[in-house]
């Protein structure tokens, strides 16, 4: 086989990859429809997309190039308190925040990312984390921009000067982080698809081999952390233009905790993990701490233990073998 035949037919596979299937398109369809027909439920399916765009976010790099996090929260904060920020200039323009959270993201990102190539995994692992804290005590300490521990009320505008996305708008904020999660949800799935998102891979499973055949590695791993930390920083505006208000919370260690269990419950790497785990999370989380208040963090422990030990693989094998044995019955008992 000559190269300019193998070249078509790598391309053509990689063409193959990119396509969207059906079973893609039903989930976004379905997404939206759920937006539309049940607006009483918008404030929670608000808080799940905008989770889900912040799974996403980490599983840039989690996922796709194999590097660990604890400090996402850093790149969160600084994208909420960045739109704040500007809306209560009188910049209330919600595309212009996000644009401003994700680029300010996007900077701090760049900025720190080479405190990533040095290390292992704890090792990065404390780096990020550290860095989650020291912008959460500058926000602290800065009272007179971000409103130190009070935190920061503002009043967003309208969408495209049409739809308001605040408290009487929740269907319209819903919609709104539906369309920036699907935007960059195709961006990310396209990176994933790229030349570059098969260096990332290469770099995941080994980062040396992937250097001696010639791929600059720290360049695509500071390059994939900066995309990351916009992401982020997009799911922070994201929260603060729909919730209206920002606090030093968004730096807490517990939402890096969060996200991560996110991804370990939906499933790294292949990009629907994220908002399949924020989906289960959220959902679980309010049905179980409505049915016990004080224990509910345990029942979400013990399902975390139990998907670790069993294996998701082993589990999605359970339920094929589940759902093929109660089929013929279904139908058996619909027909008679």
């Amino acid at each position: 086989m000559s190269e300019a035949d193998r070249t078509r037919r790598i391309e053509a596979h990689l063409s193959r990859r990119a396509r969207w299937r059906w079973p893609e398109i039903v989930f976004w369809l379905a997404l939206f429809a759920i937006i539309v027909l049940v607006p009483s439920r918008a404030a929670l399916i608000n808080e799940i997309l905008v989770a889900g765009l912040f799974a996403l976010s980490l599983d840039l790099i989690l996922g796709l190039t194999g590097i660990v996090s604890l400090g996402q929260a850093a790149f969160l904060g600084v994208g909420a308190y960045a739109a704040a920020i500007l809306a209560s200039l009188d910049y209330a323009d919600p595309t212009l925040g996000l644009a401003v959270g994700a680029l300010v993201a996007a900077v701090v990102g760049f900025a720190t990312a080479p405190l990533l190539l040095r290390g292992s995994d704890l090792t990065r692992l404390m780096v990020t984390l550290g860095v989650s804290l020291m912008l959460g005590e500058l926000a602290n300490r800065n009272a007179w921009l971000t409103g130190g521990a009070d935190g920061l009320n503002f009043t967003m505008g309208k969408v495209l000067d049409l739809f308001p996305i605040g408290f009487t708008g929740q269907r319209n904020a819903a919609l709104y982080s539906f369309g920036v999660l699907f935007v960059l949800f195709a961006l990310a799935r396209r990176l994933r698809q790229s030349p570059f998102g098969l260096a990332l891979a290469a770099i995941r499973e080994n980062r040396l081999r992937a250097g001696a055949l010639g791929i600059a590695t720290n360049w695509r791993i500071i390059a994939v952390y900066t995309v990351s930390a916009a992401y982020a920083g997009a799911a922070g505006a994201l929260l603060a233009q729909t919730t209206q208000i920002v606090s030093l919370d968004l730096f807490d260690f517990h939402r890096s905790a969060d996200v991560l269990l996110m991804l370990i419950i939906g499933g790294a790497g292949w990009l629907y993990g994220g908002i399949v785990g924020a989906a289960a999370f959220i959902v679980l989380r309010d049905v179980i701490s409505a049915a016990t208040p004080e224990y509910w963090e345990f029942w979400i422990g013990l399902l975390l233990v139990v998907l670790v030990m069993v294996g998701r693989e082993r589990l999605q094998d359970l339920a094929r073998r589940a759902v093929s044995r109660l089929a013929p019955k279904l139908a058996r008992g619909g027909a008679a």
